[in-house]
C-alpha cells in the first residue's frame, strides 16, 4: 500500500516530523537537568557541616565523602577514635551516635549532622574518669592501648543496651572489636565492674 493519499498527505513523512519535534526539546531538558543534577551532586563539592561532638558544635566545610573518623581525626584533631581496618571489620573507631555505637569509619559525617556524637575525649567529667575507662585500667584490660578507645565506647553501649548481665553476653556483644593482643578476658572484667555505676548513672 502507498503512503501516499488522493490530498497529498505524506504519513511518513508526518511521522518523523512529529517524533523529530518532541525528541529535541525532551533532548535539551535532559541535557540540562543532567547537567544541574551532576553540579547538585558533584562529591567533589566542599559542604557546610555542624556536627555536634561531645557537647559542642563544630562547624565545618569538607568534601561530602568525608566519614566521621576523617572529621574527627583529620579536622577537629580528636585522635581517640583510632583508624584500623578503615571496612568497619575491627571496631577501633567506634563512637557513639545518639547513644548508638557506629563504626565511624563507615558513617559519612554529612549523614550525622543533628546528632549527638561522644567520642572516647567526651567520656570524662574533667579529671574524673568515666567508670569505664577506669575499669579497663584497674583489670589491665589492654596492652598495646590501639584498640581500646573503640572498645570502651563499645563497651558503654553494651552496658547501656542491657548486654553486660553475663560473660557470654558481653563477649557476645563485644564481640565487633577486635583485640589483636587477645585482652579479652580482662575487656569482660572491666565490663562487669563498670556495669553497675553505669546503670545507676
Amino acid at each position: 500500500m502507498s503512503d501516499n493519499s488522493g490530498s497529498g498527505f505524506d504519513r511518513r513523512a508526518f511521522m518523523a516530523g512529529t517524533a523529530a519535534s518532541t525528541l529535541v526539546p525532551l533532548t535539551a531538558r535532559a541535557a540540562t537537568q543532567g547537567s544541574d543534577a551532576a553540579a547538585a551532586q558533584d562529591p567533589t563539592l566542599p559542604v557546610d557541616v555542624t556536627l555536634r561532638v561531645n557537647g559542642e558544635d563544630k562547624h565545618l566545610r569538607i568534601d561530602a565523602r568525608t566519614t566521621v573518623l576523617d572529621a574527627l581525626r583529620e579536622h577537629l584533631g580528636l585522635t581517640g577514635s583510632k583508624k584500623g581496618c578503615d571496612h568497619g571489620q575491627c571496631g577501633a573507631c567506634t563512637v557513639l551516635i545518639g547513644d548508638r555505637r557506629v563504626v565511624s569509619c563507615l558513617t559519612l559525617a554529612v549523614a550525622a549532622q543533628g546528632q549527638d556524637i561522644t567520642t572516647i575525649e567526651g567520656l570524662a567529667s574533667g579529671d574524673r574518669l568515666h567508670p569505664m575507662q577506669q575499669a579497663f585500667i584497674d583489670n589491665d584490660a589492654f596492652q598495646c592501648g590501639y584498640c581500646t578507645p573503640g572498645q570502651i565506647m563499645s563497651a558503654v553501649a553494651c552496658v547501656k543496651e542491657g548486654h553486660a548481665g553475663s560473660d557470654a553476653d558481653i563477649r557476645e556483644y563485644m564481640s565487633g572489636n577486635i583485640c589483636r593482643c587477645a585482652a579479652y578476658p580482662n575487656i569482660v572484667a572491666a565490663v562487669k565492674q563498670a556495669a553497675p555505676d553505669i546503670m545507676k548513672g
